[in-house]
């Protein structure tokens, strides 16, 4: 079969699997529609934990930041393998022993605040349409290619499996649908994976195939790499062009953001106990390491592939994938120099054979993994499978954003502060409405997108970063913190935050290199200066102003007390 015929059937049984769970599991309560009804096991919780975490930024994007930066794409893989670490050991636990339903609710119960929490839930629904433009954005980028539709189709389609199966069946709809998506996302992710290793180093095991030796050369894999780099001029593949500032305020940013997203917080709300909660991230961080160590392997044998495919080949003769993704936009070839060979060359490069040269290719790096299958030649059923994987990404970690945005506004902004005497039934009604509007918002920021996946993301991670988590782990550690100091901290975090992003990727992005950052520090990393913002402005402002109730600090004494049952 074809590869557009292997997709359509993956990828539809795929649909066919999470619409029929979505059926099964549909909320018929706000407390099913919000946790899951509390019950769902540790594996299943880690499981569904890992599918909203590895979103399209992880499948997708990720190994083609790695692909094509090389050494500076690490930070994306540190920050967000580190950020959950944190995130397990430092709030997990005790959010869950707290037992809201959100973050917004957390921050009003903890902060003794209508307003602190309608800061908070103005933060969630900011920071997670910033984050689903990227889901959605990788959506569309799969249909395009492999359904042969334009992107805004693919996106459009895309809203519409994900507002089926998050509306209806809300938190316990979307757990066990993402426990499926997972099992597909990882098979989908290995697969190619174990081939390219084989084909390229002999060895099925990538994370050791990646330390390997190339069949063809005898060298090492990356020296090999090293070497096409610097023959074609670009930067040594394993060398690194950002400063150690600016990799370490990245860094620092994905990894607090990591610990202050509500779409993965939520998650330790829908197990029983509090033990179960601590099971389930061991298990979570168990299938993240599998996907998450396999990325680099996966970068390294689809930039080798590319280089030795594409540079100084004649156009006439490439093969059928490369004009394929040409025709979606994402790959573009203009021949410079009308030799009707295709030079793909660094910025080092300026001659060849005395004659100079400039790049005449540019690839959308979104389709580094998407494309690699392809481009290796692997059996047209394997293309499909990817296919199928990435939507299971991008569509299990958009499920959770929506249902963030949905919960905000039902249950925060309706249920405890504008419409207290609301119905459970109207509030599920509101909660289902929202969720239909937030849909239609991710669909608009998918077609219209602010940058490529993996640093769409990047900036909402650095959004909260700067809001949530200094509220979070003050509210958690400190009893002296007030709602004073919280909400001042994240208006001032979160405002800084997007202010500095703005300017430099919007108003004036002519001036987005490190010659005009701030202390050299780029637009991704900037939500650490945002969080020490926030910190020192809440430290100080709750010093200044009466502390909280006695009844709230009853209330971090009981969370932080080991062994007290948690509700």
């Amino acid at each position: 079969m074809s590869v557009q015929n292997w997709t359509f059937l993956l990828v539809g049984l795929s649909f066919v699997l999470y619409a029929g769970i979505a059926v099964w599991s549909r909320a018929s309560s706000t407390k099913e529609f919000y946790i899951a009804g509390g019950g769902v096991s540790p594996l299943a919780n880690g499981m569904a934990t890992a599918a909203d975490w590895m979103s399209a930024a992880s499948f997708i994007s990720m190994a083609g930041i790695i692909a094509f930066r090389g050494y500076d794409g690490s930070v994306y893989l540190m920050g967000w393998t580190g950020g959950y670490v944190l995130l397990a050991l430092l709030l997990a636990p005790y959010l869950r022993k707290f037992g809201a339903y959100t973050v917004p609710d957390f921050v009003g119960e903890r902060y003794y605040s209508q307003t602190a929490r309608i800061v908070a839930v103005i933060c969630a629904i900011f920071v997670s349409f910033t984050y689903v433009a990227g889901q959605m954005r990788g959506v569309g980028i799969v249909f395009g290619r492999f359904l042969e539709v334009p992107i805004e189709a693919g996106v459009l389609i895309g809203m519409c499996i994900v507002f089926f199966y998050a509306v209806l069946g809300g938190m316990k709809g979307i757990t066990y649908t993402q426990v499926a998506q997972y099992c597909v996302l990882i098979f989908a992710y290995l697969v190619p994976a174990i081939f390219l290793s084989l084909l390229i180093t002999g060895n099925p095991i990538p994370q050791i195939g990646l330390g390997g030796t190339d069949q063809e050369s005898g060298m090492f894999l990356l020296d090999r790499l090293n070497g096409l780099h610097s023959e074609l001029g670009f930067a040594s593949y394993t060398s690194g062009e950002k400063t150690s500032t600016d990799i370490f305020f990245i860094t620092a940013a994905l990894m607090a953001g990591t610990a202050g997203l509500p779409h993965v917080i939520i998650r330790f709300y829908t197990v029983p106990k509090v033990k179960d909660a601590r099971i389930s991230v061991g298990w979570a961080l168990l299938f993240i390491a599998i996907l998450y160590t396999t990325a680099p392997a996966i970068a390294v044998f689809a930039r080798t592939n590319l280089l030795n495919t594409v540079s100084e080949q004649p156009y006439s003769e490439m093969p059928e994938w490369f004009t394929t993704w040409e025709s979606t936009g994402l790959i573009s070839y203009e021949d410079h120099n009308q030799d009707g060979l295709i030079q793909f060359v660094g910025p080092e490069a300026q001659t060849i054979d005395a004659k100079p040269i400039t790049n005449e290719l540019t690839i959308d790096q979104d389709i580094m993994v998407l494309a690699n299958p392809e481009i290796s030649g692997l059996p047209n059923w394997v293309i499909g499978l990817v296919a199928a994987g990435a939507l299971a990404a991008a569509l299990s970690t958009a499920a959770g954003l929506l249902m963030v945005v949905s919960s905000a506004v039902s249950h925060d902004l309706l249920k405890r502060a504008l419409l207290p005497g609301i119905t459970e039934k109207g509030e599920l009604i509101a909660a289902r409405v929202s969720a239909g509007l937030a849909v239609a918002v991710a669909g608009y920021l998918g077609i219209n997108p602010p940058g490529f996946v993996a640093e769409v993301v990047a900036f909402a991670f650095g959004l909260a970063a700067a809001s949530f988590f200094p509220a979070i782990i003050l509210g958690v550690f400190s009893k002296r913190m007030n709602r004073n100091g919280a909400v001042l901290g994240m208006v001032v975090g979160i405002t800084f935050t997007a202010a500095y992003i703005i300017y430099f990727k919007f108003i004036n992005p002519s001036s987005n290199t490190a010659d005009h950052w701030w202390f050299g520090v780029s637009p991704e990393g900037i939500g650490t200066l945002g969080m020490l913002l926030n910190l020192a402005v809440a430290t100080v402002v709750s010093r200044f102003t009466p502390a909280p109730p006695e009844r709230v600090v009853a209330l971090v004494d009981r969370m932080r007390m080991p062994n007290e049952p948690g509700s």
